[in-house]
């Protein structure tokens, strides 16, 4: 490997480890209690070196977002990919698989967002993402209409009652993760979560296997 790709590639994996370091810290303290230098100090770089890759800690936060809903996306993209031939549980098992299978990190990600849209952050960065969003649901409403259509769901409704049906329970399930007037009744959280989430693959589907 030449030096110019081998300097590109020490880049990319320096700008991993910030965004890995930087999520690990934030789940750990929280959005107000992480600084820039314990990022830095975390990776074992100069604060300096963090903006070579981010210009700011907000910047930072973005890209973890952009980069979770990306995944979700290209996750859910070959989902639908999947149902098509036949796997008609699959948008439904990614999808709630995505959202619930840390309901730490997915409240982490709504805060940072509700917090820079109250801020007035970002706000064309926040566009971008609110049009990958669209593009993913774009997709999966198509693939509800399918089910629809091939009479797979219990119910012929807007193809998209059904996206707001999983994005109900899954944010309602991470905030009642959360939620202290709960916090007694919940013996298992894990296994609480496994449930909401074979609810979620069963939700509307007709004779589900």
């Amino acid at each position: 490997m030449d030096k110019a790709k081998l300097k590109v590639q020490q880049f990319k994996h320096r700008e991993q480890a910030i965004l890995d370091a930087a999520l690990e810290l934030l789940i750990q303290y929280g959005e107000d209690r992480v600084t820039v230098e314990q990022v830095a100090a975390k990776v074992d770089i100069g604060k300096g070196t963090i903006y070579k890759h981010f210009t700011s800690k907000t910047e930072i936060y973005v890209r973890l977002l952009f980069d979770y809903e990306r995944q979700l996306k290209d996750d859910m993209d070959q989902a639908i990919k999947d149902a098509d031939g036949g796997d008609f549980s699959a948008p439904a098992r990614v999808y709630f698989g995505k959202r619930m299978s840390d309901p730490v990190k997915a409240r982490l990600f709504q805060r940072l967002e509700e917090r820079m849209v109250a801020n007035g952050e970002e706000k064309e960065k926040l566009a971008e993402l609110e049009a990958l969003r669209q593009a993913a649901l774009a997709g999966l409403n198509e693939s509800f209409a399918k089910r629809i259509q091939e009479g797979r769901l219990i119910k012929d409704v807007p193809p998209y009652y059904y996206y707001l049906a999983y994005w109900s329970l899954t944010h309602g399930a991470v905030e009642l993760y959360h939620n202290h007037s709960f916090q007694g009744m919940i013996a298992d959280k894990p296994d609480f979560m496994k449930f909401i989430l074979d609810l979620g693959l069963h939700m509307g589907v007709k004779n589900p296997e």
